[in-house]
């Protein structure tokens, strides 16, 4: 018996019914589009993931200027990895009792080949197959051991209304649509492999709980962003390091400063999520970056014109804040652009909605887009969009955890890509009126 099962707690969160009102029982976060590791839906408004110390600690030391541009954080939680007598794997969360817990730095670096973030158990709808979105000798990452892809009773409760589908390596959409970005539940199942592994010695872990930056939105099109010329931090070894550095030579990390790590994009054409995943990023040319970004502003019939001046202000407000954080670096950070896929519902023309389509027979309208609505009533022409930075393990600045090195400036790195990045989108506006 998992020794969290003892521990006198009461109900915990919306989801704690089916845990015998004990713990809140963690779902997968279906909206995962890029990391290395899974996150955790908590409930509407908070996903979690396995502490890291140092990301912990500069949660909250954030400058008070940098909150707006980062996920809000609300503490930590204990998590238990169980097995059912039905053979399901679930996680679930507790109050957080100290000295209980395992942290991901109480592990060694073996046992931890990225950041630990922990997840569910997948319980899979019945109208989804496990999607294999890689293609063979992509890169070590992709060929991590079968074993690991063969969680028992792997299922997903938790599922979208709208079907993804995976661009594979020659832009060609793969026949197989499913309920949840496939690189959530690749990440997913591997993670949970690992929690197993471990399962007999290590029953409680850390996990951060952080706001869900995409509750907001209907149909949340998400493009996962890292950011920054390095993504090695200072206590990286050196065999880290030199992979990492290769990593950013061979990619747009060090021609922009920024490179693609996931993205999903909702098509009104078709009525389902576009993906792709961080191998494609990593291949990409400058100009197939900007093919990228312009996909990403693409709704299958239209390119969103509209989000160019929304999403530059909040670029320039951000780019303008970090420039004034001296001494932070923000190595392996990513960024994410949130805007909502319903938002332009309202301007496309009649004939070419999903509604239309479905009465001449050329596909079928998700529930989300049943209501016939635009976007939240009394919403104004400026749609809503959302740039936040995630994923802070290796962060630092003068005097945090005292830190042996100590950098000059703002992080130009960071700077540089922002500036890559209002530089395209700013053409990419011109090049379109």
């Amino acid at each position: 018996m998992c020794v969290c099962q003892t521990m006198e707690v009461g109900k915990y969160g919306k989801n704690a019914t089916r845990s015998g009102d004990r713990g809140v029982l963690l779902e997968p976060f279906i909206h995962q589009v890029g990391g290395h590791s899974s996150m955790m839906r908590y409930d509407d408004h908070t996903v979690c993931k396995p502490l890291i110390t140092r990301e912990q600690r500069f949660y909250e030391s954030l400058p008070p200027e940098m909150k707006e541009f980062t996920p809000e954080y609300k503490g930590v939680v204990s998590v238990c990895f169980e097995g059912d007598s039905d053979g399901y794997i679930n996680l679930v969360a507790y109050p957080y009792v100290e000295n209980e817990a395992l942290e991901q730095d109480d592990l060694p670096e073996r046992d931890q080949p990225r950041r630990k973030h922990s997840r569910r158990s997948l319980h899979r709808s019945s109208s989804g197959t496990e999607h294999k979105e890689e293609k063979p000798g992509l890169a070590s990452d992709s060929t991590e051991s079968i074993q690991e892809m063969k969680s028992p009773r792997v299922d997903l409760h938790i599922h979208s209304d709208v079907p993804f589908q995976m661009l594979d390596g020659n832009s060609g959409l793969s026949s197989e649509k499913i309920s949840y970005n496939p690189w959530s539940l690749r990440c997913h199942k591997q993670q949970l492999s690992r929690m197993r592994s471990e399962s007999k010695d290590r029953k409680l872990y850390k996990f951060l709980l952080l706001e869900n930056v995409v509750h907001h939105f209907k149909l949340p099109c998400v493009l996962d962003l890292k950011m920054g010329t390095r993504q090695h931090g200072d206590d990286a070894s050196e065999e880290k390091a030199a992979r990492q550095m290769k990593k950013c030579e061979q990619s747009t990390s060090a021609t922009l400063g920024v490179r693609v790590c996931g993205m999903q994009v909702y098509q009104l054409d078709t009525g389902h999520y576009l993906c792709r995943n961080k191998y494609y990023g990593r291949g990409l040319s400058i100009e197939g970056f900007r093919n990228a970004l312009y996909q990403y502003l693409h709704n299958g019939i239209e390119l969103r014109k509209d989000l160019f001046e929304p999403v530059l202000a909040k670029l320039r407000s951000l780019k303008a804040v970090l420039e004034r954080q001296a001494s932070y670096r923000f190595y392996s950070s990513s960024l994410l652009i949130i805007y909502d896929g319903k938002d332009s519902r309202a301007g496309t023309p009649l004939e070419r909605r999903p509604e239309a389509r479905l009465k001449r027979g050329e596909g079928s309208v998700p529930e989300s887009l049943q209501d016939g609505g635009s976007s939240e009533p009394g919403s104004s022409a400026q749609p809503k969009v959302d740039v936040r930075m995630i994923d802070f393990a290796h962060s630092t600045f003068k005097g945090f955890r005292d830190d042996p090195t100590v950098h000059d400036g703002p992080d130009m790195g960071y700077v540089f890509g922002l500036e890559s990045l209002i530089n395209i989108m700013e053409q990419m506006r011109e090049e379109n009126q």
